[in-house]
């Protein structure tokens, strides 16, 4: 019969997310793990086969995080809006996890396409909300919200790198023009 874990597979999970969250994602080795839970190396192996597995589950849980985040409502400013200054915002206050979610290296990503399916349900439920409230096709939303998030995505970097800080309020009216113009650009036919 195995051992009984030290520690739950959540445990360690959160402890790795901490120190990801403090240190960056360099930081999560076997040894620093281990002397993060006060212990050996060796109680992590009992639960995760390799540290392939445990980068993966601290992955998910950033990602739920930061969906978390993502799910805050902002008075008086519509969802997608929302959706923007919270990644923004995200990068401000967690800028290592927001580095291991959207600033790691990609070499597989050929296009958007590749990267949208790593965003998580957020990026479907955003791209659904274009559609409706703007009554846009599918492809119409799917192209606004490629372009405004990759413009997110770059403010949400500088924030995150600490390259510039925006107040909230400068945030929320450089997003507003990016949108606004993107979907002028989508609404003339004029992003092919």
């Amino acid at each position: 019969m195995p051992p009984k874990p030290k520690f739950t597979k959540e445990e360690i999970v959160a402890a790795a997310l901490e120190l990801v969250s403090q240190k960056g994602v360099e930081a999560l080795t076997a040894r620093e793990l281990g002397e993060a839970l006060g212990s050996s190396a060796r109680p992590i192996f009992t639960v995760f086969r390799n540290m392939e597995e445990l980068q993966e589950a601290v992955r998910a849980a950033a990602m739920r995080r930061f969906e978390s985040y993502a799910e805050r409502t902002l008075p008086d400013m519509p969802l997608f809006k929302q959706v923007g200054m919270q990644m923004v915002l995200f990068g401000a206050q967690e800028p290592k996890l927001y580095q291991l979610l959207f600033m790691r290296e990609n070499r597989s990503a050929v296009s958007f396409d590749d990267v949208f399916g790593e965003l998580g349900e957020t990026a479907t439920i955003c791209v659904e909300t274009i559609r409706r409230d703007y009554d846009l096709s599918e492809a119409d939303a799917r192209r606004l919200f490629e372009n405004v998030w990759i413009y997110t995505f770059g403010v949400g970097a500088l924030c995150a790198t600490r390259v510039c800080h925006f107040s909230v309020e400068k945030l929320g009216e450089m997003l507003s023009i990016e949108f606004q113009a993107m979907m002028l650009l989508v609404k003339t036919g004029q992003t092919e």
